[in-house]
């Protein structure tokens, strides 16, 4: 069984994920076999943890996932590890306001994998006060093991020798420090980091922080603390059956946001992943029995996907006798039409008729729960999913198709019908992790 730790902060922005990318590189350089995973409803991290370590970037969520899932991904990443490296989201103790154990917050799932917590503190603009920071993190929940510090931004020596005195007079260690860099700062879009696909100098930047992750932190200590993450014995559970034998499912620039959890489900079921690409003009393969648009970037990319004729074609007429799909940035392809940024209006494949913007903006963030009102290829009529949204784009025009979900937040309040379908083609919003109930 593999150890493991969990790399958390107070709050977003203090710099858990490039000291998360640090210590997996540099683990990685020593020979050590590193799993990671983050916790919370995330696709862009994952895959620059799969950049640091080799392997799968898989998520944990406690409130879209049921238990035996959790227990089933947590034991994804510690095959074939020496080391599970799981990253907080947001704060450690930050999600919905219930249930016990199930708010989707990161203290749920160092809980329930008994996972040490390191936490990387912003110390930018305080000294001492650092420690009453890591003081009432390390009190709040017992359950909750906070073993050490990693001080992030810090502007010189003598600051940092400040915040390490006052942090280890509470008795808590201070396993390294980042000072202060703007050359480590990662570009940044509307819903993230720039992917780690689109990112020219990932190797390079994972080389420096592996190198300033050997130097600057304790990585023994480090090594020393982390635990057995416990995994409850149980059958495997996968969090959503394939919708086909043979899935061909869009990969690329434009269509990204998959789940790694759901394509291994997949693949454990006897299913095959053929992928394509819509940005290459390439249309899903015929051999396959279901198509999967996932969530991504196609307001960037509105014109040259509109321009994709074979891709359209070719997707129109799969759709005629088989299941389609689309999540997010897929669903807004399947559309009538997208209009950018500038305002520039471009067709999309009309296999649904709703038109969407990305110059009419509006943040949608938030978990949903779903009811399925249609046989799909989510499931049959009546099954019951949780995921999240997360998008800017706005549906203009709804268009006269079938609505596909009975729709709540993560708190139970009604969000009504959502989604669409017709004939062999639906899609939402909202980002499927995992049946529930």
């Amino acid at each position: 069984m593999a150890r493991g730790l969990m790399i958390a902060a107070p709050r977003s922005g203090g710099g858990k994920t490039t000291l998360t990318l640090a210590v997996m590189a540099a683990l990685r350089a020593r020979g050590v076999r590193v799993g990671g995973a983050k916790t919370g409803p995330d696709y862009i991290d994952p895959a620059f943890h799969e950049a640091a370590t080799g392997r799968p970037g898989l998520n944990l969520d406690s409130w879209t996932m049921p238990p035996v899932l959790l227990d089933t991904v947590m034991e994804r990443a510690q095959q074939t590890a020496d080391m599970v490296v799981v990253e907080a989201s947001m704060g450690v103790f930050d999600g919905l306001d219930t249930p016990d154990g199930a708010r989707g917050a990161p203290s749920d799932i160092a809980t329930r994998f008994d996972l040490p917590v390191v936490l990387v503190l912003d110390v930018s603009g305080q000294g001492q006060s650092a420690a009453a920071t890591a003081l009432g993190f390390a009190r709040l929940d017992p359950g909750v093991r906070v073993a050490g510090v990693i001080l992030n931004r810090v502007g010189s020596a003598r600051h940092r020798a400040m915040a390490t005195r006052a942090i280890e007079a509470i008795g808590l260690p201070v396993l390294g420090a980042f000072m202060r860099n703007p050359d480590l700062r990662m570009p940044e879009r509307h819903l993230g980091l720039v992917q780690a696909r689109e990112h020219d100098g990932l190797a390079a930047l994972l080389a420096q922080l592996a190198t300033q992750a050997e130097r600057d932190l304790d990585l023994d200590a480090l090594l020393a603390l982390a635990a057995g993450a416990y995994t409850p014995p149980g059958t495997p559970a996968i969090a959503l059956p394939p919708p086909g034998q043979r899935i061909a499912v869009a990969n690329d620039a434009a269509f990204s946001f998959l789940y790694a959890h759901m394509v291994m489900g997949w693949r454990e079921m006897g299913a095959e992943i053929r992928f394509f690409s819509p940005l290459a003009d390439e249309a899903p393969d015929g051999e396959c029995d279901a198509c999967w648009l996932p969530g991504g970037y196609p307001e960037l990319h509105a014109a040259r996907l509109s321009a994709a004729t074979r891709f359209h074609a070719g997707l129109r007429h799969f759709a005629r006798t088989r299941r389609v799909h689309g999540e997010c940035g897929g669903f807004m392809t399947l559309g009538a039409s997208l209009t950018d940024r500038d305002g520039q209006t471009h067709a999309m494949v009309g296999l649904l008729d709703h038109e969407t913007s990305f110059a009419r903006r509006r943040m949608n963030l938030g978990y949903r729960a779903a009811r399925l009102r249609h046989d799909c290829a989510l499931g049959p009529a009546g099954t019951h999913l949780r995921g999240h949204e997360f998008h800017y784009a706005t549906i203009t025009t709804p268009g006269t198709d079938t609505p596909l979900v009975d729709l709540c937040d993560g708190n139970g309040e009604d969000r009504g019908m959502a989604g669409g379908m017709r004939g062999n083609v639906s899609g939402t919003f909202f980002h499927v992790l995992a049946r529930h109930g």
